[in-house]
């Protein structure tokens, strides 16, 4: 059996961060097998929002590479002919002004200035940033590592042992609370509704006049509305008042979404841990364990960037 299986490589975890690895290590002409417990449109990745940009993702100076890699893929895919889900976006980010925003940042964004008055509340700065429809890039996602030759079977582990390759590579995101077992991941929840977009065509980020948090990123399955950052809260059910709230704080920014029909409700819970743990360790059994996880909400933002450094990881 190991015979066989002597290039052979399992990453486990089907969703953005777990995929864009699996692509990377099969493009670069590795074996590879995807363990995921849920198709890759029921991961918490599916839920996300997702908007390219570097909040609160550890280490900084780490981020700061991987964040700049995965903008210059999504830049690329944004333009190729074929359809991966990824579109450039002009918007707005309240509450920021451009003397704030980093110098590495200032200096890569497309069409980063300051907005004005018209644009959103308050002050901000308005860029171009990559905009990703995740229920379309999943599964571009999978049909692209399908066409590198990977596989992705449905399986549910209880133990990172049970993967029967020589390198396992460990994108499990919440559940490495678990499998690692690894107590510094910890949920934090978001609340999201998709309404009918009555022509928002820009992304906004913003506080309402009350401070709350509030976004809008309009995809082409309808305007997505955000949302929650409820820590250490499990559950997955869509609670009607937050919905409500969420729905307020936006109209509140924009009216016209007032009384815009609900077409969806999504929770999903951001694995988040105090810094990324992107690293080799080893099975019980010596055999090269690889961790990619803990990107809180940001997996969208780091994917490219993490991915490139799993593999290297890999091959040491």
């Amino acid at each position: 059996m190991a015979s066989e299986l002597s290039d052979e490589i399992v990453v486990v975890g089907g969703g953005v961060v777990g995929l864009t690895t699996a692509v990377v290590l099969a493009e670069g002409g590795r074996r590879v097998r995807v363990w995921t417990r849920d198709a890759v449109e029921a991961t918490t990745s599916a839920v996300a929002g997702a908007l390219w940009w570097p909040y609160r993702i550890e280490p900084a100076a780490l981020a700061r590479t991987w964040a700049l890699r995965s903008l210059e893929v999504y830049e690329e895919l944004a333009e190729a002919t074929e359809p991966a889900g990824v579109r450039m976006v002009e918007g707005v980010m309240g509450d920021t002004r451009l003397d704030e925003v980093d110098g590495w940042l200032a200096g890569r964004v497309r069409g980063l200035r300051a907005a004005t008055a018209g644009e959103g509340p308050g002050t901000g700065i308005r860029a171009r940033l990559p905009l990703i429809d995740m229920p379309a890039h999943l599964p571009w996602l999978r049909e692209r590592f399908v066409a590198a030759g990977g596989v992705v079977e449905t399986r549910t582990v209880t133990s990172l042992a049970e993967a029967d390759a020589p390198v396992v590579v460990n994108c499990t995101g919440l559940a490495a609370r678990e499998l690692v077992p690894d107590p510094s991941v910890r949920p934090v929840r978001g609340q999201l509704v998709v309404v009918e977009n009555p022509g928002v065509d820009t992304w906004l980020v913003a506080n309402d006049e009350a401070g709350e948090h509030a976004y809008m990123f309009p995809q082409p399955g309808g305007l997505v509305l955000g949302g929650t950052t409820e820590e250490d809260v499990w559950s997955l059910e869509p609670d009607p008042a937050t919905a409500e709230a969420i729905v307020r704080r936006c109209a509140a920014l924009r009216p016209e979404i007032a009384g815009a029909r609900v077409l969806e409700h999504r929770v999903g819970l951001r694995p988040t841990r105090p810094a990324v743990r992107l690293e080799r360790d080893a099975l019980p059994d010596g055999r090269l364990l690889v961790h990619n996880y803990g990107h809180g909400g940001g997996g969208v933002t780091v994917a490219w960037g993490c991915a490139e450094e799993a593999a290297r990881l890999v091959t040491g």
